[in-house]
Order: structure tokens, then sequence, then C-alpha cells
């Protein structure tokens, strides 16, 4: 029986509780959530009511505000903290943690200051203590559909083939199936950028914008995570597949997409703080477009849809002066 501590309880760290309670293997599963109040109410109510309701949580998850005691002895760690807090999280995580943990990570995102991913970011908080075993899961994977047993799949990415192959078997279940990656910077780069271009997604079906613009923008959204990921010395077939693709798809279609949402409110015409100020998760394609242009412009690369999407979160422009600054750029060779 695996030890397995999960770092985060919102939707996708309570999801996948859920998820891992019915995997094939038997695991003790124990979260780590910020606020005292919630775990204490997972913990009586056996529900997250604040950001899962609805879904039963097993009797072998146990929810704690203590990192201590959740990470005590714990083979595998998941981190599914917003980007922009994770660091801070991780810092705090390793006097409790050994080489021999497994570490792995489920955020989407960049960190904010640095345009590091997690994986790095992981690397440089425990290389004064040692090297990490690190995986990276990623894919279509709506909480509250994964939790509820809908067949999803999902990517496990990591360098370290053995490693990977471990965590398949630990974390597969009769609903639940992941395939292996060794691309580990495609994986999340692509988990970071599909956030973006949602947010665009949005603002397009904000504007009552119909299926000929949607189908256009996730083209061209995915042809520009392509550009960045190869340049960076990710796989092109990694966006080809469920961690780009697979992603893009479900977070610019989906009704659950937080980041879709936030773009479809700024279409429709609200203000982001409003916007961002009734939300109780993080839509981490906010905070990740400006981490994006910071590596794109490093490598000489274009993102026309990222700088667009840029624009109106951070610049204040409108939807419809980005959706035009994108047509009208210079006709070219697809």
């Amino acid at each position: 029986m695996s030890r397995i501590a999960i770092l985060g309880g919102g939707s996708w760290g309570t999801g996948l509780s859920v998820v891992l309670a019915h995997s094939r293997r038997k695991h003790e599963i124990r979260i780590w959530v910020r606020e005292t109040s919630i775990a204490q109410s997972m913990q009586e109510s056996r529900e997250n009511a604040t950001y899962l309701p609805g879904i039963p949580i097993p009797a072998c998850v146990q929810a704690s505000n203590d990192l201590c005691e959740v990470l005590r002895d714990a083979q595998i760690v998941v981190g599914v903290v917003p980007s922009a807090y994770a660091r801070a999280i991780y810092v705090k995580a390793v006097p409790y943690l050994s080489p021999d943990t497994a570490m792995v990570s489920a955020t989407k995102g960049l960190e904010p200051a640095t345009h590091l991913r997690m994986s790095e970011v992981i690397t440089q908080v425990f290389a004064l203590n040692f090297i990490p075993r690190i995986g990276v899961l990623s894919g279509p994977s709506f909480a509250l559909e994964a939790a509820r047993g809908d067949p999803t799949a999902v990517v496990l990415a990591s360098e370290d083939r053995a490693l990977a192959a471990f965590l398949q078997e630990e974390f597969a279940g009769p609903t639940f199936r992941l395939y292996t990656n060794e691309d580990v910077l495609g994986v999340e780069l692509a988990g970071a950028m599909k956030n973006v271009i949602a947010i665009a997604a949005g603002a397009c079906q904000g504007l009552g914008l119909g299926a000929n613009s949607l189908a256009a923008l996730i083209t061209r959204g995915l042809s520009e995570m392509a550009r960045l990921t190869v340049a960076m010395g990710g796989k092109p077939e990694t966006l080809s597949g469920l961690a780009g693709l697979g992603d893009l798809v479900l977070t610019c279609h989906g009704s659950l997409s937080r980041n879709r949402h936030v773009g479809f409110e700024l279409g429709r015409g609200r203000a982001l703080p409003e916007i961002l100020g009734k939300m109780s998760m993080v839509a981490e394609g906010v905070g990740t477009a400006e981490a994006l242009l910071g590596l794109a412009r490093e490598r000489n690369i274009e993102l026309p849809i990222t700088e667009q999407v840029h624009s109106i979160l951070q610049l204040g422009n409108s939807p419809q002066d980005a959706i035009r600054a994108i047509m009208e750029r210079p006709l070219k060779r697809e």
C-alpha cells in the first residue's frame, strides 16, 4: 500500500484524491488543504462542499491543514497548488521528504516571476537537499468528471522511465487511464499554453461568434503552442496528443473550464477584477500569458493569440480590438 500526499485541496486536488482512492492499487491518501475550516469540513462531511460539491470522499482519504502530518512517510507527493504559490509550499515541504519520494506535478501553469515550469521550480527548491524524482500529470481532465467516474485519459510525463511506469501502475484505475511520455517540457508547456488559448476561445463565445471563429482559433492556437514548444526543445508530436490537442479542445469547449469562463465574461464586457473576484478557484491562464510572452521574446517567437490575450488582461484592450488585430495581421502561408 502506497502513502500518497496531495498538496492542494481545490477541485483538482480533491478530484485526484477520489480518483486515486479508486485506482487498482490500494492507497493511504492524505490531502493538504490551506483553509483549516475546509479541511475540517471535508473530514466531517466527507465532501469538499466549497470546491467539488456532490462528490463523496472515500474513507481512505484524510484531509488536514497540517503539512507535516500530510507528508509524513509519503512515498508519492502530488502537487496541485496554483503556480503562483507552488514554490512557497514546496519550500515548506522539503524538510519532510527524502530522495526516494516520487514528486508529481499536476499544476498547469508557469511561475509568473521566473517563467519556470513547475518541474523546474521543484528541482530548484529541492536541489540543495537532493535531486528529486519528478513526474508531470497533464491532459484533458475536468475534476468533476474524473471524480464521478467518467472515462478519463491523461499523460504521465517523466524523463525517468522507471518512475513513469511505477506511477502509471499506481494511478491507473477502471476509469482513469494514463499514457507515459518522456517529453516533460512539451507536456508542461502545452498544459500552460492551452489555458491562454481557452481565454481567447471564451472571449469569442462571449462576443457571440460562431463555430467558424472557434475552429480557427483552436487550430491557430495549437500552431502557436507547437511553435514555442519546439523552439524550447519539446517534441511536436506531444502537441497532437492528450496533453496538447486533447486538453486544448476540452478547455476551449468545456463549460467547466475556468479559463474559458474568464474569456466568456470578458467577451460580454465585464471587467477582469470583477470576474476574478467572483471566482473561488484560480484561472491559471490569467497569470500565464505574460510569462509565455517572456519565453517567446527570448527566442524571437511570435505568439499573436497569446499577445492579444495579454493585451486584454493587462492593458485593458477590448476583445473586439484584439480579434481585429489578429485578423489584420499580414497575410501568409499556413
